[in-house]
């Protein structure tokens, strides 16, 4: 069994939020996914971007907040998946005061989930 903690995690800073690294390509040997927890303080926001040619998932773990996809804005709460499509902006923010959590899970893998980039 391989396991990874959020204390042990890569984190890479950006947008007020905090996001941890829990499986890169090639941790483990998974070739074909990533999987990030990444914690939102009230006020963050996710600078808009999007991936050429990955599939992404958010599931919202706690808190609430706002994400945009494509040309669609939706308020969020815990317990929500929300599915990006390859070449789609989206932007995810806490406008709420309490903190946010999210999942994020990425395939085939970002430009950056290798084991040491973050």
């Amino acid at each position: 069994m391989h396991t990874q903690h959020i204390g042990d995690a890569p984190v890479h800073e950006r947008g007020g939020q905090s996001s941890y690294l829990l499986l890169a390509q090639g941790q483990f040997g998974a070739r074909h996914l990533a999987i990030t927890w990444v914690d939102c303080p009230p006020g963050s926001s996710q600078p808009q971007h999007q991936h050429d040619t990955q599939e992404q998932i958010y599931v919202i773990t706690r808190g609430r907040g706002v994400m945009t996809v494509g040309d669609e804005e939706r308020e969020l709460e815990a317990g929500t998946l929300v599915f990006v499509p390859p070449a789609t902006p989206h932007t995810i923010r806490n406008d709420s005061g309490e903190p946010m959590s999210y999942i994020s899970a990425t395939s085939p893998p970002f430009d950056g989930a290798t084991i040491g980039s973050l």
